[in-house]
């Protein structure tokens, strides 16, 4: 190419499109500051900005630039091969919490089965862990006295080994621990061994759910009852079966039943087992909001409410010394009679009305609730009265201190401790102003004890703290799983159970002597 030819390059485009581009990057970071930012927003806004700009450039190598043809095609040419290696070297493992594209190598494999430490199940079969968030559904664990000197007594690893895609977690009991996966088109419900990691059963059912963003697999939690054992899919088939043998006892579409829309990122409501029923969250209108099996018969027993379900799941509290039924739904907290699906009260949650509401109400002492949502919702702390007309739920305060996307936060003596946008934080619950924010976890999982708070973070680690008002103290780490991790713990006794899209594991915690 001639010296002339050179000098009718137009190359000022280009450069103006990569520097508007630096420019509003850093126009983005310089208004929100590391404390504040929707980290999640901010990422979108970053890769549509690297996705106009390669395509502005794209445009004018085409048309603007005045290179010569060959040139032109050489470069399209470079990019294609440069395409075709990365997609032959990497494939696309989803997203993390704040919505970073995950690649992982195309021959990176899943953890090999292994069994460093394995206890008979008679040795573990006498704790319990038989729903969602535990036995009284709010991830906190009572009586379990965890050491505190990881250094000295580390935690032990009692077996390791893949697992079907799913986010969600292990429901155990009599040392059977169960949870859901996915293999190619259908739902599996595995039963393992909790001491050894050995397959008891596993059962199939055709469904399949998958989302670019929100993976692939079952999002609900199993429960167990006695020796049964109730499962619900991301499509919405529910069934109840026999937790020694796996038979299938009763089985329906949720979703047919009531004529409710598949939700957007699947079915995440864990059943709720309540003394001979069975609540699911179904979504339907026209009083099919939340409903109630009979849990042995699959019988309808009641159905009550019309808002539409998102991925929260039923919990039990007592409001005014009366049992009631709580689910956050896409329009805020109703709560449902016991007997017969009445909608008792309803608290409209109007903060950011197109968040997904995900984590489950949390009580606190005199009727009081807490409830949080992500993408910048934040927090609101209601009141339950009871008047002469009726229960009325009113707002005490709201808080942008924790924003809870899909995980959940605790109560410990006066205060509230979550992820605040992957931030551990802890917020005074009489005001909802912070206490501290400290600590990047990503979108992890956390449970509660006496005295220790125990958090599973995305990036798979184990990290042991105390629960102080004061500040974060944190007592021990470890890496407990590989890749990102969203699904919830279990923790029976000293035996903690823990599983992402990939694999599962479960390690021996030191206890005080």
């Amino acid at each position: 190419m001639t010296d002339s030819s050179r000098q009718g390059i137009r190359w000022w485009p280009l450069v103006a499109i990569w520097f508007l581009a630096i420019a509003t990057i850093g126009l983005f970071f310089g208004l929100h500051d590391a404390d504040s930012q929707i980290r999640q927003a901010l990422v979108m806004k970053l890769i549509g900005i690297a996705l106009g700009a390669v395509s502005l450039s794209v445009l004018w190598l085409l048309a603007f630039s005045r290179l010569a043809a060959r040139t032109r095609l050489g470069f399209l040419g470079a990019v294609a091969l440069f395409g075709s290696i990365f997609v032959l070297l990497f494939r696309f493992g989803g997203v993390s919490g704040d919505l970073v594209p995950i690649f992982t190598w195309r021959w990176t494999k899943t953890a090999v089965a292994k069994s460093e430490g394995a206890e008979g199940s008679e040795t573990i079969a006498r704790g319990s862990f038989n729903q969602f968030l535990g036995p009284k559904r709010n991830a906190t664990i009572p009586g379990i006295r965890l050491g505190k000197d990881w250094s000295e007594t580390p935690p032990r690893l009692l077996w390791k080994m893949p697992v079907g895609e799913a986010w969600s977690g292990f429901a155990v009991a009599h040392g059977k621990a169960i949870t859901q996966e996915q293999a190619g088109e259908e739902e599996l419900v595995s039963c393992y061994d909790l001491g050894t990691g050995k397959l008891v059963w596993q059962k199939r059912n055709q469904a399949r759910y998958e989302n670019p963003l929100g993976g692939v697999g079952p999002r609900a939690t199993p429960t167990i009852d006695g020796d049964q054992v109730y499962t619900i899919g991301a499509t919405g088939y529910f069934a109840c079966r026999s937790l020694e043998t796996g038979e299938l006892k009763c089985a329906f579409n949720l979703l047919e039943n009531h004529g409710a829309p598949l939700p957007e990122w699947g079915v995440a409501g864990s059943p709720l087992v309540l003394e001979r029923q069975v609540i699911l969250s179904a979504g339907g209108k026209e009083g099919n909001s939340l409903v109630a099996y009979d849990k042995i018969s699959g019988e309808l027993v009641w159905r009550g409410g019309d808002d539409r379900a998102h991925w929260s799941s039923p919990v039990v509290h007592e409001v005014h010394g009366q049992p009631q039924v709580l689910i956050f739904n896409k329009s805020g907290v109703a709560a449902h009679s016991v007997e017969d699906g009445t909608v008792l009260w309803e608290f409209p949650w109007t903060r950011s009305t197109g968040t997904p509401r995900v984590s489950v109400p949390v009580a606190l002492p005199g009727n009081r609730f807490v409830i949080s949502s992500g993408y910048g919702a934040g927090a609101s702390l209601f009141q339950v009265l009871n008047t002469p007309v009726g229960f009325v739920a009113e707002e005490e305060w709201r808080s942008l201190h924790l924003k809870s996307k899909f995980n959940n936060f605790v109560f410990k003596d006066g205060y509230l401790y979550g992820l605040d946008d992957g931030m551990l934080t802890c917020i005074d619950a009489e005001t909802g102003r912070r206490s501290w924010k400290k600590g990047r976890y990503g979108h992890g999982q956390l449970l509660l004890g006496d005295d220790w708070l125990l958090l599973l973070a995305e990036n798979g680690e184990a990290v042991l703290l105390e629960p102080d008002p004061e500040g974060p103290v944190v007592l021990g780490t470890f890496p407990a799983l590989e890749g990102k991790s969203w699904n919830p713990p279990a923790l029976v006794g000293p035996y903690l159970l823990v599983r992402n899209h990939l694999e599962a594991a479960c390690y021996r915690l030191p206890l005080e002597e």
